[in-house]
């Protein structure tokens, strides 16, 4: 389970005195923890769930090392995207463009959408986002999706 990994990359960080990395999975563990206790009752995170907080967690750094640029902190910036990197280490991998328009066309024939138009973005976004399953950017996804619908 990628819970039990980071738990032992945690341990080994703390052992190899590595601060960002020991900092940034116990960062990563706290939301973990309060994902498993949101709601009415408490719940075990399946892989996926934890493959959401990465990669909510994810989105974070990058927003912030973006703020942080624009508001002239660079060292901060640089921090945020490291903490980016090592996060990264634990989603799957990234689709590229090729493979990415591949399965959003495959995501719309089955749903009958190929021929919908930009009216039906929405449910276009969601039958791809189900096929894409959090291997590409959001932002990437709706832009292929958009360019497919025309």
């Amino acid at each position: 389970m990628l819970h039990d990994r980071l738990r032992a990359d945690l341990t080994a960080a703390m052992r190899a005195r590595d601060e960002l990395r020991l900092a940034t999975l116990r960062m990563v563990l706290t939301a973990m923890q309060t994902e498993q206790v949101a709601g009415k009752t408490s719940r075990e995170l399946s892989d996926s769930d934890i493959e959401a907080v990465l990669a909510r967690e994810g989105k974070k750094r990058r927003e912030a090392a973006t703020a942080y640029e624009q508001a002239g902190r660079p060292e901060l910036a640089a921090r945020e995207r490291a903490e980016g990197e090592v996060i990264a280490e634990y989603l799957p991998a990234q689709l590229g463009d090729e493979q990415l328009e591949e399965i959003i066309a495959e995501a719309l024939t089955e749903a009958n959408l190929a021929a919908a138009g930009r009216s039906s973005m929405g449910p276009a976004m969601k039958a791809a986002n189900a096929k894409v399953a959090g291997r590409a950017d959001g932002r990437r996804v709706a832009a292929a999706v958009g360019r497919q619908l025309g």
